[in-house]
Formats: structure tokens, sequence, C-alpha cells
């Protein structure tokens, strides 16, 4: 035991002496080593549920993007690939229920719209086929209820309203809509639609500026009444205010390596979660205060697996659950929150 302490001194008192002499001698080479030992800590909040879903072998195709109904348990999984059913349906503690295809070409984008007055699943699709370039709206069983677009056609025109390539929408409480066109066609548009699906107010325009999009890819309103874009190719987020459109402000200085591609708030609306696709990583982002944008702190990140490809992502409004859909790995992953913050949200 002794020898321990003599040893443990020593070592201590080893790199006390390289701090200091790096620091008031100058040595580039022991400065080199003392950066190199030096470490950081992170605020981990999440880790991975192993054992969601059940299942995996339903995952049969490329699933690219993942819903959330938080008011009654449910999670729908939206996947691509031929004579497979393109929607499929678990619990939140991951058992499989059931699976649908109909009306459905090439899922790109899924929201789950639930209140106690109704349940809707909206899904995005790209496809070429006879239901493609449209924004869908569905009841929980795969019964199409509403059609958006021309089916089949895509287009710039808002009369009759044409989408091409329709990447993501969000759907509020109230009924209200809003919509990201352009995963790479002939749009970078965001527009908001009433209940009843009239415009309230559009920006439309290729390019850098603000309220110009580079592939708008995802979309989410936080509850100070902000909608947040992932405008992926120009490696930031833009900013509006929900009710007149207004452009607020953008983030970018934490997207130098690669643009966002998905974007939702946590429950309590601290943290703006968002997926980098080629990075195969989540960032956690502190959400600012109201009345103000700033710039962009990352609080914490999710290293997924080299080439896993986060796609889209959903949040469980209740107890803040992550959902990632994966287009490398071909799966979707739970990611839960540790105890204590679970224990902040329910304060």
């Amino acid at each position: 035991m002794a020898r321990f302490w003599v040893c443990a001194a020593g070592a201590g008192f080893f790199l006390t002496f390289l701090v200091l002499h790096s620091c008031f001698c100058g040595s580039p080479i022991l400065r080199n080593f003392v950066f190199q030992i030096s470490w950081t800590t992170e605020n981990i909040l999440y880790r991975l549920d192993v054992g969601w879903p059940k299942y995996s072998e339903h995952f049969t195709g490329t699933t690219f993007c993942v819903a959330v109904d938080s008011f009654n348990g449910l999670v729908y999984v939206a996947q691509r690939g031929d004579n497979m059913p393109k929607v499929l349906v678990f619990t939140e503690d991951g058992y499989f229920l059931r699976a649908w295809n109909y009306t459905v070409d090439t899922p790109h984008g899924i929201f789950a719209a639930s209140t106690p007055y109704e349940r809707s699943v909206w899904i995005t699709d790209i496809g070429n086929g006879s239901y493609g370039h449209t924004v869908k709206k569905y009841n929980s069983f795969g019964d199409l209820v509403q059609v958006l677009g021309t089916p089949g056609k895509k287009g710039t025109d808002l009369n009759p309203l044409q989408f091409d390539n329709p990447a993501e929408l969000y759907v509020e409480d109230t009924g209200d809509i809003y919509i990201v066109d352009g995963d790479g066609g002939l749009n970078n548009r965001l527009f908001k639609l009433s209940q009843d699906f009239t415009m309230l107010w559009l920006h439309g325009e290729n390019g850098t500026g603000p309220t110009q999009f580079n592939i708008p890819h995802s979309v989410t309103v936080d509850s100070a009444g902000r909608v947040w874009v992932a405008d992926r190719g120009n490696k930031r987020i833009q900013v509006f205010d929900k009710d007149t459109g207004e452009w607020l402000g953008a983030w970018d200085n934490c997207f130098t390596e690669e643009g966002p591609s998905s974007v939702r708030f946590t429950p309590d609306g601290k943290y703006l979660i968002v997926a980098q696709l080629n990075l195969s990583r989540l960032l956690l982002l502190e959400a600012p205060p109201v009345g103000s944008i700033g710039s962009c702190s990352v609080v914490s990140t999710i290293q997924l697996a080299d080439q896993v490809l986060p796609h889209l992502l959903d949040v469980d409004r209740k107890i803040g659950a992550i959902y990632v859909a994966e287009i490398g790995a071909k799966q979707v992953q739970k990611y839960v929150p540790l105890k204590s913050y679970f224990l902040s949200l329910g304060s």
C-alpha cells in the first residue's frame, strides 16, 4: 500500500511539473503533451434503450422517418422498399401492433397529430407514382383521409397546390400545419396552412439569405411561438414567428461540419435536439429565452456508430424519449432520459 501511494504522489508531482513548465518556460513539446492528456466533461442526458423494439426483424426496408403519438403511446415508422409494408406501428414499449401500406409510395417524413379529439398520421411522399409528391393524412389504421398537393405530379404552383419532394411537416394541436417542401427538388419552401388548408404565409426562394433555403429538411415549433427550420444545405437553422412568418434569426455556428437534418424540442422546451446525418450524431442545443435567438450552444451530444445515418427523429412529448430513424442502419432506435433529467421533466 505504501508503494502505491509513493507512485501516485510521484505521478502527480510529474504532471504538475509538466503543466508549470509549459506555462512558464514555453516548451511546445510539453504544451502538446499536456494538451493531449487533458479532457473535458460533458452533460450526458440520454441513454440507449437496447430493448426497443422487442423484435427488430419488422424493419424490412430503409427506415426514413418516425413519429410519436404521445397521447396514445404509439410509435409510427415509415420505411422504403419493394413488396413490404410502408408504415409500421409499435407501442412505446416496443411491441409491434400492425402495419399498413395503402396509398404510400415513397415516404420521407411522418408526423403523428394526437389530441383528445383527433388522432391522425401525416406522411410526406416524394415518390413518382400515382400518390407521389403529396402530403397525406391518415387515421391510425392507415385509411386515407386527406391529400394535399397534386398526386403524381410535381410542381411549383400554389393554385392548385403542388409539391416537389416535400420533406417534412409539423402539425400543432390547433390544426395549423407547417410544411417544408424541397428535399432536393424544384422547391425550397416553408409555408403555414390553417386547419382548413388556407395558405397563411409562405417563404419560398432558393438562396443563402434570410428566409431563403437550400434543402429545408425539417420543421418544428416551440412553446414561445417560434418556427425552427433545418436549412440543411445552408448548414443552419432559421427561426420564424409562427403567427406572422417574420424572420427572427438563424443559428449556424454549431454546423460548420454538416448541416442539420432534423429538429425537435424536448417536452420542457429546454433543449432543441438536432440530427446530423453524415456525422451520425445527435446534438442537444440550449433553447434561447423568449425574445432572443442568439447563437446556438451545444449542451450534450449523442455519437452514434459510423454509417448509422440518422435521418429524421421525433420526441415523446410526455417522457422526452427520442426516437431516431436511421437510414444507414435500417432501424429505429430509442433514447431515454437519464433519471436525473427525467425527474426534472416531471417537476
